[in-house]
């Protein structure tokens, strides 16, 4: 697999609470945007997202964010 797959094209808007998460990067999980697992045999894996307080994240869903598991606006140039 030498791109993520594309899981969706807008971001993954959610309030999460303080903790660990585990940011899908290679599109496959089928619990977008975090992973269960499926990327491996891809070459990619996962990446840890430490959030400190309760918020609002929009996690990147395209997988080709310039900003890691985050949004940046790059599903917007996905035709």
């Amino acid at each position: 697999m030498d791109e993520p797959k594309i899981a969706d094209t807008k971001p993954c808007v959610i309030e999460v609470e303080p903790g660990d998460y585990w940011w899908c990067s290679c599109g496959l999980s089928a619990d977008q945007p975090f992973c269960d697992g499926s990327h491996k045999g891809t070459g990619f894996g996962p990446q840890k997202v430490t959030i400190e307080e309760k918020k609002t994240v929009a996690f990147c869903a395209c997988k080709r964010s310039g900003d890691g598991a985050f949004c940046d606006g790059s599903h917007k140039a996905i035709g």
